[in-house]
């Protein structure tokens, strides 16, 4: 049985909780990102098969893909390519796991979340095998993103899932009247270049407010999106970089714990 510990009232600088396993959570998506300065070398498949063979037994599958930005010429009124870079994607069998690399990020999302140690410890494979293999010398920046989403009658029943300070409008005499309602806070950490974007709200069907992040799915839903990073030049320090990991999930989980209700846990199948 897992300890339940009581929430005080504020999740920015709280002890964090005991983790509450919940056997059918909402957690749709777990991302963890490290930016570095650009290494053109890794558009070359040379370069990254070491980096490959390091990885290959967990994430077997390797797709290759061209991301395209543009920008606008006001005088010819046109899109203009301005720069194209190489990502590889390797995956596990299932398509559950994502390493993504690029020549200037690595990057680890999942839609099978186990734990907060299971994903601490594939970043830390991840990230040894990045500086041994890719080598980058400045971090420019570190994030950990957790996404739930609640659907059907969750939605209906969002009051008791959710806090008032977070469900608002969602809960008002003319909630079945509401196509969408989106909400976003950015927070900085007391004494520290830390922040936490917290954005939450309904979502009509075939929607979303990030294309390449959050699937758009056939009925409205309720989305609680916890990103948390630092911005800041650094030394690219495997430990450093799982510790800031460690307690950006850390502290997204306090904030988590501090957004829902006992029924919430209890709902999806958390033990008390």
């Amino acid at each position: 049985m897992s300890e339940v510990v009581d929430i005080k009232n504020n999740p920015l600088i709280d002890p964090t909780p005991s983790e509450v396993h919940l056997t059918n959570a909402p957690l749709v998506r777990v991302l963890g990102q490290v930016r570095f300065s650009q290494i053109l070398s890794v558009e070359n498949k040379e370069f990254v098969a070491q980096f490959q063979e390091a990885i290959r037994a967990k994430y077997p599958n390797l797709q290759q893909q061209r991301n395209h930005q543009f920008t606008f010429d006001n005088q010819r009124k046109e899109l203009i390519p301005s720069q194209s870079d190489v990502i590889w994607w390797f995956t596990d069998i299932n398509n559950d796991w994502r390493v993504s690399l690029s020549s200037n990020f690595i990057a680890l999302d999942t839609v099978s979340y186990i734990s907060r140690q299971d994903f601490l410890e594939r970043m830390k494979e991840i990230l040894t095998a990045v500086s041994e293999y890719i080598k980058p010398n400045l971090v420019e920046r570190i994030g950990i993103r957790y996404i739930d989403r609640l659907t059907g009658d969750n939605v209906k029943n969002i009051s008791n899932l959710v806090i008032p300070e977070l469900t608002n409008i969602s809960t008002s005499i003319f909630k079945e009247h509401i196509l969408q309602t989106y909400n976003e806070s950015l927070f900085q950490l007391p004494n520290t270049n830390e922040k936490l974007l917290a954005r939450w709200g309904l979502i009509p069907s075939n929607s979303t407010f990030d294309p390449n992040t959050i699937e758009p799915i056939d009925e409205p839903s309720w989305i609680l999106d916890l990103d948390m990073s630092i911005s800041e030049n650094q030394e690219f320090k495997v430990e450093k970089i799982l510790d800031y990991t460690k307690r950006f999930s850390e502290r997204i989980y306090t904030f988590f714990r501090w957004s829902v209700t006992d029924e919430f846990l209890s709902h999806f199948g958390g033990e008390k």
